[in-house]
């Protein structure tokens, strides 16, 4: 996978994407990631990359030229790829995890990081998707962008050591996910549930479906609407309900 970065500060993402599990994709060939600074494309002695709008209005736009010559430079580097252009906008789609594994099956992604008021609205013209980390606005689009490289690259085949750990993410099946535990089976009169050490992998799964749904009622009841629930679940949301004092 191919990822390319457009942006005023490169320099913030020299050390968040050289470590954890994106740093060890990259050294492994899973990800090429390229960071470019477009202010480098300004077609003017001063490297201005924004100006004032037409029309009056606070604050300044970042100008379309600078960011189309840009492109055009990674359109001609790699043409043989087909690239999915994604602008960082407080204005765009809300990400999310179902977007996350969408984008991870692109081989080419394309961020391009807002600053100051807004864009010229010729930019827009130039990319396929317009997407907000939350709503909420931040100083640039670097932040947003690194959490959604994050995000889809580990969903990447080959990228997660187990390949299980993606497929299990709270979000990744429509629940969160179920309480776990490690080693020591008791800590300070903190016990692990026996059924997790019983070996009877039925019951075990029985258990984890469960408390997921029970994590899911308690904390995010809006994402059980989104989700078709079978017979087994609504048995045990029900069970759930009454543990837990409500109708």
């Amino acid at each position: 996978m191919r990822i390319d970065v457009l942006t005023l500060f490169p320099r913030m993402f020299e050390g968040p994407m050289g470590e954890s599990i994106i740093g060890k994709a990259r050294e492994k060939g899973l990800l090429e990631l390229n960071v470019s600074n477009f202010r480098d494309f300004s077609d003017n002695k001063h490297q201005n990359v924004d100006d004032y709008p037409y029309g009056g209005g606070a604050g300044m736009l970042l100008k379309v030229q600078p960011v189309y010559d840009n492109l055009q430079k990674i359109e001609a580097a790699s043409p043989e790829t087909k690239k999915r252009v994604v602008l960082l906008d407080p204005a765009g789609k809300p990400f999310n995890q179902a977007m996350a594994e969408e984008f991870s099956k692109e081989e080419h992604l394309v961020f391009i990081c807002g600053h100051y008021e807004g864009y010229d609205e010729r930019i827009r013209s130039l990319v396929t998707d317009e997407v907000s980390l939350g709503d909420y606005v931040l100083t640039g689009g670097e932040l947003g962008a690194m959490v959604m490289i994050d995000a889809t690259v580990r969903l990447r085949p080959e990228v997660l050591g187990n390949k299980l750990s993606a497929q299990t993410d709270s979000h990744s099946t429509g629940l969160l996910e179920h309480p776990q535990y490690t080693r020591p089976a008791v800590f300070n009169d903190m016990e692990v549930p026996a059924v997790l050490m019983n070996g009877n992998h039925r019951l075990i799964e029985a258990w984890q479906l469960k408390e997921s749904l029970r994590r899911t009622y308690l904390r995010r009841p809006d994402m059980l609407e989104k989700i078709e629930l079978t017979p087994e679940m609504l048995k045990m949301l029900e069970e759930i309900k009454q543990e837990s004092g409500s109708e």
